[in-house]
């Protein structure tokens, strides 16, 4: 796909590029940019602005590879969902399209999905998130996802991890958000992923 219109870059709170478009980006025009390029992460605001995402450092890696890879095993295990990694984009009620960098989503939940759209972004909420801070992300701007992009959608049971704060902060909806402060204990995400814990000793990097 060739975008023919004036845009612009500039560096939002949160880590990447967001692209302002003389007019915003359409649902189709996102999906086939991203066809156009599979190599880029980008994420799609409701009112149509676009985020292209950096490459994370080493350190962040390694908190991300962590995170999914203990979600993965948790599937694996207990074989009640799929889990699924930050590349991987949601298209959300609000007519956003969104990446968490850990979602998991039931298998009541996939098996509503056609095989057309299991072929590009879903149009469907993961019952859980994990957004993970990284050192050039602003905090504001990711408790504003929290609340206002995953909870407002439908999403579940969401975890903002902060290893800058060594801090977890659990959202759910209707309910305060908790701050569990330390990465000496381990979390569980109980009743919506029953069983599933995660050692945030793990993050120690």
């Amino acid at each position: 796909m060739t975008l023919t219109r004036d845009i612009t870059l500039s560096l939002p709170e949160q880590e990447g590029l967001q692209i302002s478009l003389t007019d915003p980006m359409s649902v189709t025009d996102f999906e086939q940019f991203c066809a156009a390029n599979p190599d880029i992460r980008a994420e799609r605001s409701a009112d149509g602005k676009v985020w292209i995402m950096a490459p994370v450092n080493l350190e962040s890696g390694y908190y991300e590879g962590e995170v999914f890879g203990e979600l993965r095993n948790y599937c694996l295990r207990t074989r009640n969902g799929k889990a699924f990694s930050p590349s991987t984009g949601f298209q959300l009620p609000d007519g956003s399209t969104r990446a968490a960098d850990a979602s998991w989503v039931s298998n009541e939940q996939l098996s509503q999905l056609t095989q057309a759209q299991r072929q590009t972004f879903p149009p469907i909420v993961p019952a859980f998130v994990i957004e993970i801070r990284s050192k050039t992300d602003a905090r504001s701007a990711l408790e504003q996802k929290m609340q206002e992009t995953w909870i407002a959608n439908g999403v579940q049971l969401a975890w903002l991890i902060d290893p800058q704060a060594q801090q977890v902060v659990v959202y759910s909806p209707e309910r305060t958000p908790l701050i569990i402060d330390g990465f000496d204990q381990t979390i569980d995400a109980s009743p919506i992923l029953p069983d599933f814990e995660f050692d945030l000793r793990l993050l120690n990097f």
